[in-house]
């Protein structure tokens, strides 16, 4: 009889243990992913085109990516080589664009690289968010620039406005979101943003 209640007791405890793993791991894994990167957004004029989309990442994750080379778009921006990816897995969504060899000759910018990044985590079920923008060998009217703190605006002659590494992030709830634009250029007629990626997630 005692090793029977002993067996008993064991089985039970085996299955508590589980049941308290299994609780822990579903608290820490998110229930849902969003993300998207935009390389290059071009509004000008009436016309739009988003070019090395990656489309919307499904809400049960996984992974998509995008690139081209050699563009000219619309002939207000060039670009060597552009990359986008967006992914979503476990506690983290994570996006990112890049772009080599970039010209925008209407506000007189050019760059080696220009890249942003954006990540939406979970811990347990409360939600965090950051992100940022890499800028290498920038000029901006025949200025250097570098990446500088979130949201910095530079006004141009001519109505253009250029906000650098810009970041919208919101968290509430259980919800995390992040959408970082290394570089977006507004002006009468114009809407471009370089380097766009957003991550967002459900804890």
């Amino acid at each position: 009889m005692s090793t029977f209640v002993s067996s008993r007791f064991g089985v039970l405890v085996a299955a508590a243990v589980t049941a308290v793993t299994l609780g822990v791991g579903n608290a820490q894994a998110a229930t849902s992913y969003s993300g998207h990167a935009r390389p290059l957004s071009v509004s000008a004029f009436g016309a739009g085109v988003n070019i090395g989309d990656t489309g919307e990442l499904p809400s049960s994750g996984g992974s998509q990516s995008a690139s081209l080379t050699n563009l000219n778009v619309l002939g207000l921006v060039t670009v060597g080589l552009l990359q986008g990816t967006t992914s979503g897995s476990g506690d983290q969504s994570t996006s990112a664009a890049s772009l080599v060899s970039v010209s925008v000759p209407i506000i007189g910018l050019s760059a080696d690289v220009i890249k942003s990044t954006s990540t939406a985590s979970c811990s347990g079920t409360t939600p965090s968010v950051s992100g940022s923008s890499e800028l290498v060998n920038v000029t901006l009217l025949g200025l250097p620039i570098s990446a500088p703190m979130p949201n910095v605006s530079v006004v141009l002659p001519g109505g253009i406005s250029v906000i650098l590494n810009e970041q919208t992030s919101s968290v509430s709830g259980n919800q995390g979101s992040m959408t970082v634009n290394a570089i977006h250029v507004t002006g009468p007629g114009i809407d471009i943003i370089v380097a766009g990626a957003e991550s967002d997630i459900t804890c």
